[in-house]
């Protein structure tokens, strides 16, 4: 099954996955440029850029879509993007407790800030999160955190 299919159903368990570091951040970032209404340019699915549903202002700071892990001015732009009052649904919808000291790397970080975008996007449609869906490929954790997995792009 392709990693990177578009309109993949978020669940918990995917999201707990993405927390645990057995999903690639292609994988993730994807789903993050979906919701966003970011569209590939063609059937490789190599190059996505801004769509009709895109926001305004993702149009305007990212008109080809960003790698959200990668790219840390992305992931700012990510962060900063969560009402605040969604701002603990890592916590609130997942009980996830963070990271500890150790494992705190910008790549792991990140990820985490996709996910709980990807929470509040469900929360601001009045959606639900269901337990179980659909799971892409699951890798073992990554050995190197600063690397990610095979075809991951490299972290600025």
């Amino acid at each position: 099954m392709n990693d990177c299919l578009s309109s993949w159903p978020i669940s918990r368990a995917l999201l707990m996955e993405i927390l645990a570091d057995r999903i690639t951040d292609c994988f993730v970032t994807r789903l993050v440029w979906e919701r966003l209404g970011y569209q590939p340019t063609d059937q490789s699915n190599s190059v996505w850029v801004a769509g009709k549903n895109t926001p305004v202002d993702w149009q305007q700071a990212f008109p080809q879509a960003p790698e959200v892990i990668a790219n840390r001015q992305a992931s700012v732009y990510l962060t900063r993007s969560i009402q605040k009052e969604n701002k603990q649904l890592l916590k609130q919808k997942l009980n996830f407790p963070g990271y500890r000291i150790g494992e705190l790397y910008p790549r792991r970080t990140r990820r985490a800030t996709a996910v709980n975008w990807l929470l509040a996007w469900l929360v601001t449609r009045g959606e639900e999160l269901p337990e179980r869906g659909p799971l892409p490929h699951l890798y073992e954790p990554s050995v190197d955190p600063l690397k990610g997995h095979p075809g991951d792009p490299v972290i600025h």
